[in-house]
């Protein structure tokens, strides 16, 4: 087989989570494009429903699906509705997450319980779910979206809930590698730089964009289409010796 046919999704089926928007709907689209079939996984369902809109108009089979993933509830519901669907789970994208910034001696114990809430444990109660279908199959690849703050302290802004939940989702990454390696399962993660999507326009971070600009060794801010192709390499069989890394994809920024 060639290599270009090693990296093709063909019939694959695919879970992406936060997908109705930014960096999530970039994956889904990507891994579709390849040949996947996507569950649209958002907590906006009629974002979901146009990610997934633009999924089958690509020709590829796509079910959108409303979850909050902090619930484990919800993450159970879309498991069942993928397996209902397709029988079956080959990959898995678990980018769902939130930012709250705000100085450590003052930050809310209710915002950092929802950051934790979503970024760290609804990730991990996702790749369990994942875990147990992929366990019994003998093969899976999941995903996390991590982020380089996860490997940096950010700044000017400080947004501490959010850089050790993304340290702690690394690690998950490595733990489940390890455990889950001999199931035939890979996990990895990606950490994303600075990437122009919505949540990076916020009028408050606005002003903030040439600075970082300036920070970074590549001199321009990432776009969504810089991640695409992690993403794909990392669901594919060319990356099948790979488990327990993390891809920094930041144009350099945590050289310095």
């Amino acid at each position: 087989m060639n290599i270009i046919d090693r990296f093709r999704l063909t019939d694959k089926k695919a879970i992406v989570t936060g997908a109705g928007g930014g960096i999530g709907k970039g994956f889904a689209i990507a891994l579709a494009e390849a040949g996947a079939d996507i569950a649209v996984v958002d907590i906006n369902e009629k974002s979901a429903e146009e990610v997934s809109k633009i999924i089958k108009i690509m020709g590829r089979d796509s079910i959108a699906i409303k979850a909050d993933v902090s619930n484990p509830e919800d993450i159970k519901n879309m498991i069942s509705i993928v397996m209902d669907k397709w029988s079956r789970l080959d990959i898995a994208v678990n980018n769902a997450g939130i930012s709250i910034r705000g100085y450590a001696e003052t930050f809310p114990l209710e915002s950092w319980d929802k950051v934790m809430n979503l970024d760290l444990r609804g990730n991990f109660l996702c790749a369990q779910e994942e875990g147990k279908i992929m366990i019994n199959q003998k093969y899976g690849k999941i995903i996390f979206t991590s982020s380089m703050c996860g490997n940096i302290i950010n700044k000017p802004q400080f947004q501490i809930s959010m850089s050790v939940a993304k340290a702690g989702e690394q690690h998950l990454t490595r733990c489940l590698a390890a455990e889950w390696a001999k199931y035939g399962i890979r996990v990895n993660c990606i950490s994303p730089g600075y990437i122009l999507t919505p949540a990076l326009e916020a009028p408050d971070l606005k002003p903030q964009l040439d600075y970082w600009t300036e920070l970074t060794p590549i001199r321009r801010l990432g776009k969504i289409e810089d991640l695409q192709g992690a993403v794909l390499y990392l669901a594919s069989d060319v990356s099948d010796f790979m488990t327990g890394q993390n891809l920094i994809i930041d144009g350099g920024y945590v050289l310095f």
